[in-house]
């Protein structure tokens, strides 16, 4: 039994035997009916613990996004209904024909191969550097030395024949486009829908205008992974562990988890913790709690305030003066990003929060992270609004926080790479609508418009600008020339996307000025 739409997806296709389970007998590896949402789901126990309110099992649910697995009691599986049990003797037959594949012919091979695999292991599981495209030009943020894939040379005529590029509005479709596409408006993109990756690879020495030959790309296929998936991670080490966290109590709401973060392990045996919405300290008991917040007399970040409107503060943290708090936010974050991968070294890295005030103090929203010096030009180093705050247009303030900073800086700044799937939707929505901005006031004033120009106007980087425009099939190469289109489509929907009010942030509030760091402040923190 499954949800209607959608095929079995928890568990393997071979036939499993079924019979009668109880809580006590019932282990790892059974798929059981279990209640969720008022009605039995097909669901895979994935692992079993003991709580301080009883046994627990952890269950991953047919055609559900990974965020929704979760910490169920026994009271909420059907035991009246056969369990498929695990098929443990074929599991076993499996891991005896990989341990004897390795032989003496291959030493060569697998030397090669092991150092692949702990370079895998080293990079944490990272996306391409790109939401859209890998290798297409030179300076990606993710390849060192402008440098692509296969280690060549990246392409630099693509870039200055695309910068000479030509704008028309309202223009026709006609012309052969890129394949990869994006749709602009919002409401139409599911809520889990995430990047897509199209890699790309130079086809042709004899080519002046630097065809390219894309792979194969299912958009579809892309988003269908990324929704039962939920992670935008490689590593399938990180995507499997276990969320420990069942429910958090963090000010006047009840969080609940979606990923694995590293508390001490003697919080794996509570029901619910409680995190101080100021400080951020964290107790497994409401005694504790209750006790420290009569103790606690922090009413907002340990920074100082650089900005406040009418709706929110942003607050400036250093992670080496307020070490404490910073790597309780790290822990907090960690429950609802799957590819964070710091969360005690927060030495090189300062923390702009942004929150809400009432007259009980400031409310933290959310937050982004930035490196004191980043070699690759990184202005975004991790970015998160809490789950009870999305959807309501605090992201996009984030975002635009960030590159505020950066035009006060005078540089060009673009969020390091991987983007969680929320995160990378978030971006491409903003990048697309002050991109159509721009250009359509070039068009306005009737003058020539190039990809610096845009990169300057909006400090993004011009690799984040040109696969913008590649996405959103505004970029086209027509009768010996690049040209830079904007369709009739897109210029309607940015049109009804301005009719709904938005936050904005007010670049003249911004009290802050580049800090100036030692040579100390910069390094890590071990």
């Amino acid at each position: 039994m499954s949800p209607p739409g959608g095929d079995a997806t928890v568990g393997s296709d071979e036939k499993r035997q079924k019979g009668k389970a109880t809580p006590d007998t019932i282990k790892m590896g059974c798929i059981a009916m279990v209640m969720k949402e008022g009605q039995l789901r097909r669901a895979e126990i994935l692992s079993i613990k003991d709580t301080k309110s009883g046994r627990q099992f952890y269950c991953n649910f047919d055609n559900f996004n990974k965020r929704l697995d979760e910490w169920v009691p026994a009271a909420r599986i059907d035991f009246d209904q056969d369990v498929e049990w695990p098929n443990p003797e074929k599991d076993k037959q499996k891991d005896t024909k990989t341990k004897k594949q390795p032989s003496k012919k291959n030493n060569n091979h697998n030397k090669k191969a092991s150092s692949k695999r702990e370079q895998s292991v080293a990079s944490d599981g990272q996306t391409p550097s790109h939401p859209w495209t890998d290798s297409v030009h030179g300076g990606q943020p993710g390849k060192r030395g402008g440098q692509t894939e296969d280690g060549g040379a990246a392409d630099a005529d693509a870039n200055a024949n695309a910068n000479a590029a030509s704008l028309e509005v309202g223009g026709e479709r006609g012309v052969k486009r890129r394949a990869d596409e994006i749709d602009l408006d919002q409401d139409e993109i599911p809520a889990d829908a995430t990047g897509t990756f199209n890699k790309k690879q130079r086809v042709g020495g004899d080519d002046a205008q630097g065809k390219l030959e894309s792979e194969s790309f299912s958009r579809e296929q892309e988003i269908e992974k990324l929704r039962t998936s939920g992670s935008m991670t490689q590593n399938p080490t990180e995507i499997s562990r276990i969320r420990n966290i069942s429910q958090v109590e963090f000010g006047r709401y009840v969080l609940f988890p979606w990923y694995f973060s590293p508390y001490p392990q003697v919080f794996d045996q509570e029901d619910r913790i409680y995190i101080c919405e100021f400080c951020l300290s964290y107790y497994g008991s409401h005694k504790s709690f209750a006790r420290h917040r009569t103790k606690c007399n922090l009413h907002h970040p340990p920074g100082n305030e650089i900005y406040r409107d009418d709706y929110v503060s942003f607050f400036e943290i250093d992670g080496r003066r307020q070490r404490t708090w910073c790597r309780n936010l790290c822990l907090l974050s960690k429950m609802f990003l799957d590819h964070k991968t710091l969360y005690y070294d927060v030495d090189p890295f300062l923390f702009y929060v942004m929150t809400t005030r009432d007259d009980r103090g400031c409310h933290l929203i959310g937050y982004f992270s930035k490196e004191k010096e980043s070699t690759d030009g990184y202005n975004v180093a991790c970015i998160l609004t809490l789950p009870q705050y999305q959807r309501k247009g605090y992201g996009r303030l984030l975002i635009q926080f960030s590159y505020e900073l950066s035009k006060i800086e005078g540089k060009l700044g673009s969020p390091e790479k991987p983007l969680s799937d929320l995160g990378l939707l978030s971006y491409r929505q903003y990048w697309s609508e002050n991109i159509i901005d721009i250009l359509l006031g070039y068009n306005a004033r009737k003058e020539p418009c190039t990809i610096e120009n845009i990169a300057v106007a909006l400090a993004m980087t011009t690799q984040d600008v040109e696969h913008t425009l590649q996405a959103l099939k505004m970029q086209v190469y027509h009768k010996g020339e690049h040209k830079i289109v904007v369709p009739d489509k897109l210029i309607k929907q940015r049109e009804k996307s301005k009719a709904k009010q938005k936050r904005l942030i007010d670049p003249e509030r911004i009290q802050w000025k580049p800090p100036v760091f030692t040579a100390l402040n910069r390094t890590w923190g071990w």
